[in-house]
């Protein structure tokens, strides 16, 4: 296997913006520094939103930014029956249940403002006549990891949770805590998967090393090596990139009204122009 081998992984939800650019950047330039490679994994679990002309841009995209991968791309839509095995391994262990309380519900629960999927929500399963009752009459429901189910599973070896991170002055190790998030969402009635279930999933498959990903996923990191450790994966190395913020300080995306990249094209920006944009040069 090469020794050093990471992915870049869009979800194709819209067009690629400058914040996706810098992304690529960062990690086909890690790979290339290696002497690695890079896989493309379209994560398109969300069947609602994701579009094919989306992920035809993607594709365009990448190769316009001089952005090459090995190996046949990796479409998520395509292997829910993946997912479906490893759920029902984690429920063949008690480690699921299922939880029928809304979003909304959840979120009159906590402080005002607290994100419902970070603010440790724990459940516990339902009495199995009631669990009966509310499955008969079709009421939708999420699939949650119990982290008290987890923890008890993993004894010992919960307490010494972590990963290891590069960084610019070389690797270090880091407690992993996935205690903040609580019992998170593994599947839902209407979605097969969840992306913490299929990217762990996908990394161990695809025999990634290296996962190089924004800032802003950093504290999640903590809940794949919970995953990892459960499903006896191996934990790659972390690398985690600064993000594009634009004039307000806030995150760069299509919704804070950032342009396509193709917009940038039409004007005549080549690569090199994105990487000014994005700092990178």
């Amino acid at each position: 296997m090469t020794e050093f081998r990471t992915r870049f992984a869009p979800s194709p939800t819209g067009y690629l913006h400058l914040g996706h650019a810098a992304s690529a950047f960062y990690v086909w330039d890690a790979a290339r520094a290696a002497g690695g490679e890079v896989r493309l994994r379209i994560e398109d679990i969300d069947r609602t939103r994701c579009r094919p002309e989306y992920e035809t841009a993607i594709l365009e995209d990448l190769k316009w930014l001089g952005c090459d991968w090995t190996g046949p791309v990796r479409r998520q839509s395509e292997h829910f029956d993946d997912y479906a095995r490893v759920l029902d391994q984690l429920q063949a262990r008690g480690l699921l249940y299922r939880c029928f309380r809304t979003r909304r519900e959840i979120a009159a629960a906590l402080p005002a403002g607290a994100d419902p999927d970070e603010a440790g929500f724990t459940g516990r399963p339902l009495p199995e006549a009631e669990e009966a009752r509310r499955l008969e009459r079709g009421l939708p429901f999420a699939w949650r990891l119990s982290l008290a189910a987890a923890r008890d599973a993993l004894g010992p070896r919960y307490g010494q949770l972590s990963y290891t991170e590069e960084t610019p002055s070389g690797p270090r190790a880091v407690r992993a805590d996935p205690a903040r998030f609580g019992d998170v969402v593994l599947a839902r009635k209407e979605t097969p998967a969840s992306y913490h279930l299929a990217c762990c999933h996908d990394d161990a498959l695809q025999g990634i090393t290296q996962v190089i990903r924004g800032e802003d996923i950093r504290d999640m990191t903590a809940v794949h090596v919970l995953l990892q450790a459960l499903m006896d994966w191996p934990v790659p190395v972390y690398r985690f990139h600064p993000l594009v913020l634009g004039p307000d300080g806030k995150k760069l995306s299509k919704r804070a009204g950032d342009r396509g990249l193709r917009a940038y094209r039409e004007e005549g920006m080549t690569p090199d122009d994105l990487r000014r944009l994005a700092g990178l040069a």
